[in-house]
């Protein structure tokens, strides 16, 4: 991870994701999409059932990839999603399953 310069255009977002999104594939589909798209950080399950992510990049690669976080892999059923921005020093190199 590398710190970010302050005029470095980038966005950050923590998005939390309920429904059909554990047993799914639902991680590893999502590090594909984030790779084709071209954004950076990570991905992981949470206890209640739900799946975390912390999404890194440009605005319109960010919208993207929220969009196809409210819909998923076809065997995933996403009821809610929820995402806000965070102020974030560091800067991703990569997207990964954590």
């Amino acid at each position: 991870m590398k710190t970010l310069a302050s005029n470095f255009d980038v966005e950050t977002l923590r998005v939390l994701v309920r429904g059909k999104v554990q047993g799914v594939g639902f991680r590893m589909s999502t590090v594909r999409q984030a790779h084709s798209l071209g954004v950076t950080g990570w991905v992981r399950n949470l206890d209640d059932g739900s799946v975390e992510a912390l999404i890194q990049g440009p605005h319109d690669r960010i919208d993207q990839m929220l969009s196809w976080l409210r819909v998923g892999p076809r065997t995933a059923r996403v009821d809610d999603l929820e995402s806000h921005e965070v102020q974030e020093g560091r800067h991703y190199d990569r997207f990964e399953q954590i």
